[in-house]
């Protein structure tokens, strides 16, 4: 891989993302909205503005540069989603369809998509096997399942090579400040800043499956690395421990004596939160590229901190 477009290039995943492939010698070009353009740009980065859905603007830029991947970020989450149905299928499955099509257009190599365990919907088998329906409760999880059915179906009409990570709930020290399940990066930050009180949106016993954002970034690299010969999948859902509230006030707790965790339920965080499995079968991922997470709930609470301090 010499070159790769990564849309949502200048949200947390996507730099971060970024920072690791030119890390491989990767020459990335980031693609986003204007508004996310960081302030602090790295001297390296190259940052191209733009709408997800100008698919014009993005085959110039396919054309420009000829990726030899992209890894496809940009989207619209959850909450946003549920408020505007139109604009997040416009954004999260038209642009999406259009950029594989413009792919296998320029002869683009690999095709990675990054879903999420909301493709499932509520009430599933837990633990969560890669093979249960998935059926979304939430227009979000329905946007991207729609495209992971779109990129299966271009691999196996047309050979494009379409990759697939389904991440569970991520725990990042970059958390979007409005997002209720975002809850727990949010607490560490305000214990970090000095702050004795936060109110957790979701009751303390609501778990689920979670994700320390380091071994999200590491699996796509790795992944999008592994043989495709090996892949024996379409997708695969990744898993590396349960969280919950409570687990998150203990943790806190044992730095932080002082520190008071109140417990005021939002209904869209615990039915959201509440309704994803506390474990998933990431079997597959393991056995086809040796996929292997990092950090548990104790050195992902040690990194927080230490990040926030």
């Amino acid at each position: 891989m010499k070159t790769a477009l990564v849309t949502g290039g200048s949200g947390n995943l996507g730099r971060l993302l970024s920072r690791q492939l030119r890390s491989r010698g990767v020459q990335v070009v980031q693609f986003d909205i204007p508004e996310a353009e960081p302030q602090d740009k790295d001297a390296d980065e190259v940052i191209v503005s733009g709408d997800v859905r100008d698919s014009a603007l993005l085959e110039k830029l396919i054309k420009e540069h000829k990726p030899d991947a992209i890894f496809h970020l940009a989207s619209l989450l959850s909450g946003t989603s549920e408020a505007d149905i139109e604009m997040a299928w416009q954004v999260n499955a038209t642009a999406s369809f259009d950029l594989m099509r413009l792919a296998l257009a320029n002869d683009v190599g690999q095709f990675f998509f990054a879903s999420t365990l909301a493709t499932y919907g509520a009430g599933v088998a837990d633990p969560l096997p890669e093979d249960e329906p998935q059926w979304p409760d939430l227009f979000y999880g329905a946007t991207k399942v729609a495209v992971e059915r779109l990129g299966v179906y271009f691999k196996l009409k047309h050979g494009l090579d379409f990759r697939c990570l389904r991440f569970p709930l991520v725990l990042s020290p970059f958390a979007p400040p409005g997002a209720l399940t975002a809850y727990p990066s949010h607490a560490f930050k305000a214990a970090c800043n000095g702050e004795t009180s936060y109110v957790f949106p979701v009751s303390g016993h609501i778990g689920t499956s979670t994700l320390f954002i380091d071994d999200v970034i590491s699996s796509i690299v790795n992944y999008n690395w592994a043989d495709k010969n090996k892949l024996n999948r379409h997708a695969y859902s990744l898993h590396s421990y349960v969280m919950r509230g409570d687990m998150v006030e203990e943790a806190i707790k044992k730095r932080f004596p002082d520190f008071n965790a109140r417990y005021e339920p939002v209904a869209a965080a615990e039915h959201m939160l509440g309704g994803l499995p506390d474990v998933v079968d990431d079997s597959h991922a393991r056995a086809d590229w040796q996929w292997s997470p990092d950090y548990d709930f104790d050195g992902t609470a040690a990194k927080m901190f230490e990040l926030f301090s």
